[in-house]
């Protein structure tokens, strides 16, 4: 563990050895997250967590020789406290309702990019800084913690980069909408670039104010079109 050193290490599991390198030059990405290594079937999966012990796995449901729930278990089992984000294809419900049981601090469907997985990150190095600095001196502390546990910011509380005017900007833009819009139609709206635009949009969507959909072209990568939640 590297709590000393306020470097996030991390292991990626995924059967597929092109996707975990692009999961892994992800997450590399992001401060202070680091890539300690990466695994492809459940066993290396495993062992790796023994021989490395990573702060965060990203865990791929469907590997070769285990389903990936089955590793958790026998990670806690062998005593390790690590813990574990879901990037997985798998989307049904008692997949997600078994991960909650086992504890998973995330779940994250594939195909994503970049700026699907970078506020997760985000979010989850927050909440494990305010859970390794807490001091619980009553309920109140404890609450605090709970209320917070690997949930979306509230209200104000933006991640950094981001600022309170811009996002109600970009709140307004889907308020006032049409139906759907790209981060390149709000950007232009607004007057800021596709990037940002679409930072404040996924934000949105992470913490459940925002829906996503996928329009499909005759080329190239879905266009990811975004409208406001009811």
């Amino acid at each position: 563990m590297t709590e000393s050193a306020g470097t996030i290490d991390v292991l990626v599991v995924d059967d597929d050895f092109m996707v975990a390198r692009v999961h892994r030059t992800f997450v590399e990405r992001v401060a202070p997250f680091r890539v300690v290594g990466t695994a492809h079937t459940g066993e290396q999966a495993i062992e790796a967590v023994d021989a490395l012990r990573p702060d965060l796995v990203l865990l791929d449901l469907y590997l070769p020789d285990l389903f990936g729930l089955d590793v958790i278990p026998r990670l806690r089992t062998a005593g390790h406290d690590c813990d574990v984000m879901v990037i997985t294809a798998a989307r049904e419900a008692d997949a997600v309702r078994g991960a909650v049981r086992q504890g998973v601090v995330d779940y994250l469907l594939k195909p994503f990019d970049y700026e699907d997985l970078q506020p997760r990150l985000e979010r989850y190095a927050t909440q494990r800084g305010r859970l390794l600095t807490t001091v619980v001196r009553g309920q109140a502390d404890v609450d605090r913690v709970l209320a917070g546990a690997f949930a979306p910011p509230a209200g104000g509380a933006l991640p950094k980069g981001l600022s309170v005017e811009t996002a109600q900007l970009v709140e307004r833009t889907l308020r006032e909408a049409d139906g759907t819009v790209s981060a390149a139609e709000a950007a232009t709206a607004i007057g800021i670039s596709r990037v940002s635009a679409r930072r404040y949009l996924e934000y949105f969507h992470a913490t459940g104010h925002a829906d996503v959909s996928l329009r499909y072209g005759t080329a190239g990568r879905p266009e990811r079109r975004y409208s406001r939640r009811a």
